[in-house]
């Protein structure tokens, strides 16, 4: 149906298959800025990224683009890909080998919204003591599997109420937020001409190699978005 078409400028073409998982990201920026707007002077000024992935680092970009000072964590120590990514836009990386969460916030925070991106759920718990007050905690990972972890159940009950702050699911989007994504896009290629464009790591031609496909999506080292070409771009 062409309600649900999206349309995506001729100068994003190149990119647009990062539209989706953007989506995601941009749904879950705004519901936190949705949330707190009930505080009618909810400012952010300080973000942490969870997670260093594709999804992390759209995160980065889109509070960057926010005008946030944004701090990401990753686990790989840089200088690699992903963390020359985020510093090529301003935003500061962080090795959770070298620098823990909580030391983290305390150094760089305290952060008043945080974007988790991890896949490992025990990184919840410990942004969930990271945030600061009236802040808002996105998670966007979905985690599988029966871990189990100790908390300070009480110190974080007690400052999630006192401190008047909130954690959400974002899960998928509707229209509105691919919409806010090509917009985004447009503005991160106007400020970082090419950026987005290195974040597309893994192209496979054809529908027909499949088997290349899953086999990237699943093995492949430093990927940050594996993607199939269906047809060359100058075809219609």
């Amino acid at each position: 149906d062409a309600e649900f078409i999206v349309k995506v400028p001729q100068g994003l073409r190149e990119v647009g298959v990062l539209l989706e998982p953007l989506t995601v990201v941009e749904k879950g920026i705004a519901q936190a800025y949705e949330i707190q707007r009930r505080l009618r002077v909810w400012r952010p000024r300080r973000a942490a990224v969870m997670g260093a992935g594709t999804i992390g680092i759209l995160a980065t970009l889109v509070l960057r683009l926010r005008g946030l000072a944004v701090t990401t964590f990753g686990l790989t120590r840089k200088p690699y890909l992903n963390s020359d990514l985020i510093e090529a836009i301003g935003a500061r990386y962080e090795s959770t080998a070298d620098l823990p969460i909580l030391d983290g916030a305390r150094e760089h925070g305290p952060f008043d919204l945080i974007f988790e991106a991890t896949g490992y759920s025990p990184v919840v718990f410990d942004s969930m003591q990271a945030l600061g007050k009236n802040g808002v905690l996105v998670l966007s990972s979905v985690t599988g599997g029966d871990r189990k972890v100790e908390v300070p159940a009480d110190k974080i009950n007690l400052e999630f109420v006192l401190g008047n702050k909130v954690m959400v699911g974002t899960v998928n989007a509707n229209r509105e937020y691919f919409e806010l994504g090509v917009r985004d896009m447009a503005q991160a290629e106007a400020e970082y001409p090419g950026w987005l464009g290195r974040l597309l790591t893994h192209p496979v031609k054809g529908l027909e190699n499949y088997r290349e496909l899953l086999d990237k999506l699943t093995t492949a080292r430093g990927a940050i978005k594996v993607f199939c070409e269906v047809a060359e771009l100058g075809r219609r």
